[in-house]
């Protein structure tokens, strides 16, 4: 008798006592984290806390929110994802796939070639952990890179770290490069060109290259426009088109023709707590090991030296 009174007191204990919400409205959210309620709309708004919206109203899933709290207190060392969008790169695609075997189903390794732009805005907007970037050649990297990430509102919190020197010029056919002296010939409208979206480091170098010769992608004959350096070269592979801005890397894998036509830093912007992320730590020893060498030299065209190096953004 006395055991069923008791296992009746628990249910009604259980009935009475409420589980946690999943969501918490605004007012919930500010009493949890001990924050007044404008400073959560704000983080809301920013994105900078997992929320969502519905009918209007403002939703934070108490879970996700929980992990941010970890995420945030440990400066991210904790964390098991790494993603990275932005310019496209063989070197960097080799390796992190290498690191994604190793490390297997313990942590998610994540490159998504979009280009220069939208991947700054998607590491504006919190959706990815970096973003590859190259904006002109080598020697002006250290004031472009600042001026193009000055344009977007969270750069105080970013830093910029150096990946590798690439070697950057026209990929082009086997057949078309027999019969070309130097990338003037191929801006002749008999040749097809696989350009880039814009936004895209090829295609600003490609537009510096033409402005050079008082000319301009208009004057191109083009009907592709490639989203990724990859894509413009199995283009030119595939018999789509004849040439297309991109690395020696590039051409190399696809057995291209290559005219250079100078050297660019290929740089990693990142927020700072994502710089001493264990992962991204780990990715950029495995670029300077040996076996990265090896790839940078099986591809052609990279330059290591000063690889992991801070670049800007320490203050």
């Amino acid at each position: 008798m006395l055991a069923r009174e008791s296992l009746h007191k628990n249910k009604m204990a259980a009935v009475l006592t409420p589980e946690p919400d999943t969501f918490m409205t605004v007012k919930q959210a500010a009493e949890y984290l001990h924050l007044n309620e404008k400073k959560i709309y704000a983080l809301a708004s920013d994105r900078k806390i997992p929320a969502t919206k519905v009918t209007g109203k403002w939703l934070f899933p108490r879970e996700l929110v929980d992990q941010w709290l970890l995420d945030s207190s440990h400066g991210g060392l904790l964390t098991d994802r790494l993603i990275i969008a932005g310019s496209d790169d063989p070197l960097l695609y080799r390796i992190i796939l290498d690191f994604a075997e190793i490390t297997g189903a313990r942590a998610l390794l994540s490159y998504t070639p979009t280009g220069t732009k939208l991947g700054l805005e998607l590491l504006q907007s919190h959706r990815v952990d970096a973003c590859g970037i190259h904006w002109g050649p080598h020697q002006e990297s250290n004031t472009r890179h600042p001026a193009l990430l000055s344009q977007y509102p969270q750069h105080h919190n970013w830093v910029m770290i150096r990946a590798f020197r690439r070697e950057q010029g026209l990929m082009v056919s086997p057949p078309v490069l027999q019969h070309t002296q130097n990338e003037i010939d191929l801006f002749d409208p008999q040749f097809r060109w696989a350009l880039r979206q814009n936004g895209a480091g090829a295609q600003r170098f490609l537009q510096e290259i033409l402005a050079q010769h008082g000319l301009n992608a208009t004057t191109l004959t083009s009907e592709i426009t490639a989203l990724s350096e990859r894509e413009a070269a199995a283009a030119i592979a595939m018999d789509l088109a004849d040439v297309a801005p991109g690395a020696r890397a590039a051409a190399s894998e696809f057995g291209l023709g290559f005219i250079p036509l100078g050297w660019e830093s290929f740089d990693l912007v990142l927020p700072r707590n994502i710089w001493f992320r264990h992962l991204f730590q780990e990715m950029i020893k495995r670029l300077k090991s040996h076996t990265g060498q090896q790839l940078a030299d099986d591809l052609a065209g990279y330059d290591l030296t000063g690889t992991g190096e801070l670049i800007w953004g320490s203050n």
